[in-house]
């Protein structure tokens, strides 16, 4: 899948998002990409999570771990496309925790998958988790890297798409002089 295609998905489905909007890592930006208005079509879903589930096909994923909550629907589909079981991490204490009953064994193989990635945090807090509860993260997975590629991991990584999207520290923000008002899209309410 192309970038472009991939782009079309987000304009069809409304999912491509212009204004002035606090993300999750706290920075703001003037897109955002509403993962969920994408998700909610099934048909969507499929095509952007087969080219993650495509990328790590062969190498005996036994779990997809994905933060909530906006991974939740990503790493579902991409463990379905893979045949393998999904669970995901949830913040607890300001903490990503594993509650519900899931755990994870000493040296089970593991793919952690989100939907949007701008800094990391989130997905590198899985990851962390994962390893200290002895599991083998053998790669990451996401739908939309913001970041441009700049955000790195210890464990290979596959973005969909890549776009580099401005991102401003609150302090700096072109949008906030302005005076425009912000909105604060996301699954947390921090």
């Amino acid at each position: 899948m192309t970038k472009d295609e991939a782009l079309e998905i987000f304009r069809a489905s409304g999912a491509l998002l212009e204004g002035h909007f606090r993300l999750t890592s706290g920075l703001h930006s003037s897109q955002y990409f509403q993962c969920a208005l994408v998700l909610q079509y099934p048909q969507y879903a499929e095509k952007l999570c087969r080219e993650i589930a495509n990328h790590f096909i062969g190498q005996n994923i036994e779990t997809v771990i994905s933060p909530a909550i906006g991974g939740i629907v990503a790493g579902q589909e991409v463990a379905r496309l893979l045949g393998t079981r999904a669970i995901f991490a949830e913040r607890e204490n300001e903490q990503m925790t594993l509650r519900r009953g899931f755990s994870l064994k000493k040296g089970e193989r593991v793919l952690a998958v989100e939907d949007v990635v701008t800094t990391g945090g989130s997905l590198q807090e899985v990851i962390t988790l994962a390893q200290k509860a002895g599991a083998d993260v053998v790669g990451v997975g996401y739908i939309v890297d913001r970041s441009g590629g700049k955000t790195a991991f210890d464990v290979p990584a596959f973005p969909v798409f890549q776009m580099d999207v401005v991102a401003h520290q609150p302090d700096d923000c072109p949008l906030c002089k302005k005076g425009f008002p912000i909105v604060k899209p996301g699954s947390r309410k921090d």
